[in-house]
């Protein structure tokens, strides 16, 4: 049975007590987090970054938008998966808890994606990274940040550019009338599509360089392999990894042909430094280890950064047919020291750290936060997007590890099956309700540890409140 819920709207009263207005799971997963961004004092420090991007206010002029706000608005993109920012604004338009969140009452109007744009273009990239720093810093305070063993990978992005309207560098031809004239020459009719597409793919020398070939509208987009192997325009995000407690220290969006291996050491330089700022504020060295997969090892940049009293978990792709007689001596001893830490045990033991943080970074950062497909064009913008979305990524680490979850979805899903089992606890049927149990430890009161019970009690006045209140 079901209520037939009429289209026509029935005025019963001409207001509601806003404690009265439904509230989804979601909203408490929203309050959860705005208490603890207070808690780090997120605003004020944000504000304190920002203010060298406003004028004065006593040269007047409209308000701009909070920039807190701003940042918030990016948070809800990553926890709910939206990849543009239209698709944002639409949803902190439309959902009452991201309206709470954000601080905005029912008749306001929440910020349109073009003021999205304008903000982003106003503020720096150094203001960006100063606020991941902000989160880093709340990661230190809960001992989620030790920055003694490091790792680096990239990834990739699909770009916001496509392939079809690559032009020549040089004599700025369209690469699709490049292809028809060349078909023309073979007898294929170049009026057929399909005909120059299969052309196009087999013939041979077929080889669409970067050195010769740019997308107009987004010249730093290259030509490169997806995920799933496919060519396309691409950029290459890269995160530096704490691989103790898996938060990303410093993230960063490069070009797609850019070689893992070009300027190494001055990227791993950069990430000791934040290290260095938000850990060790005497600026001792603190950074122990540094463990990468076999594209990331050139000779020259592993010795410069074992210069830094580094150690360098990374293995040699070309261990076999390497020369080493043809060296100089100092290359030669960074080779031996990285070869035996790789096969030590404790760099067998951080290479697995690597492989379990570092992929889980990018699945949830890419994948899960809505960033494997670009909608914004440029270096510059993708990294400044790219650096928030690791911050969010930090916050979720932190909410999952003083909450038991870090993501909307996953306070839905606790809501749901810890429901289930306060009801099979107090109606004595635990046996009735096994195949609604949840994976996580944390949401069975039938199982949980002492470390466990303070995040269920926290919870517990909430669901109760939902089992008492009237439906």
């Amino acid at each position: 049975m079901f209520a037939k819920r009429e289209c026509e709207e029935k005025q019963e009263e001409f207001w509601i007590e806003r404690a009265r207005v439904s509230k989804p799971p979601s909203q408490e997963f929203y309050s959860k987090l705005n208490e603890h961004l207070v808690a780090m004092d997120f605003a004020r420090q944000v504000w304190a970054l920002c203010e060298p991007a406003y004028r004065e206010e006593s040269r007047g002029g409209r308000p701009g938008i909070d920039p807190v706000v701003y940042f918030k608005m990016l948070m809800v993109g990553f926890f709910e998966n939206l990849r543009s920012e239209r698709a944002i604004a639409t949803r902190c338009e439309d959902s009452l808890s991201v309206r709470a969140f954000l601080g905005y009452s029912l008749e306001e109007r929440t910020p349109d994606h073009s003021s999205l744009s304008v903000i982003r273009q106003r503020l720096g990239p150094e203001i960006y990274q100063g606020v991941s720093e902000v989160v880093l810093t709340a990661l230190k305070a809960h001992g989620l940040l030790k920055g003694r063993h490091l790792g680096i990978d990239s990834s990739v992005i699909e770009a916001n550019a496509s392939l079809r309207t690559l032009v020549h560098r040089n004599t700025e031809k369209a690469y699709w009338q490049y292809v028809k004239e060349l078909a023309e020459k073979e007898g294929v009719d170049p009026q057929d599509e399909a005909a120059v597409r299969r052309f196009d793919k087999k013939r041979a020398g077929r080889k669409t360089s970067n050195d010769e070939w740019k997308n107009p509208h987004d010249p730093e987009a290259k030509v490169g392999r997806t995920k799933d192997g496919a060519c396309d325009m691409i950029y290459k995000p890269e995160h530096v990894t704490d691989l103790e407690s898996g938060a990303i220290i410093q993230a960063e969006v490069l070009e797609g042909d850019h070689a893992d291996t070009k300027e190494l050491s001055e990227r791993v330089a950069s990430a000791v430094e934040v290290v260095n700022r938000i850990v060790a504020k005497e600026q001792d060295a603190l950074v122990r280890s540094l463990t990468a997969d076999k594209g990331y090892f050139a000779v020259e940049e592993i010795a410069r950064i074992q210069e830094f009293d580094i150690r360098t978990v990374i293995g040699d792709a070309n261990a076999e047919r390497r020369r080493k007689e043809g060296l100089a001596t100092p290359l030669r001893k960074a080779l031996h020291r990285a070869a035996c830490a790789v096969k030590s045990q404790s760099g067998k033991a951080l290479l697995r750290q690597r492989g379990m943080h570092l992929e889980r970074s990018f699945e949830h950062v890419l994948d899960e936060g809505g960033m494997r497909r670009a909608t914004l064009r440029g270096k510059e913008n993708l990294s400044k997007r790219h650096k928030i979305a690791a911050a969010c990524f930090n916050l979720s680490l932190l909410l999952r590890t003083l909450l038991g979850v870090g993501t909307p979805k996953q306070w839905a899903a606790g809501t749901y099956s810890l429901l289930m089992a306060l009801f099979a606890t107090f109606s004595g049927q635990h046996g009735g309700f096994a195949p609604f149990a949840p994976k996580r430890r944390l949401l069975s009161p039938l199982f949980i540890s002492s470390s466990e019970s303070q995040t269920l009690n926290e919870k517990t006045g909430f669901f109760n409140s939902l089992l008492a209140s009237p439906r």
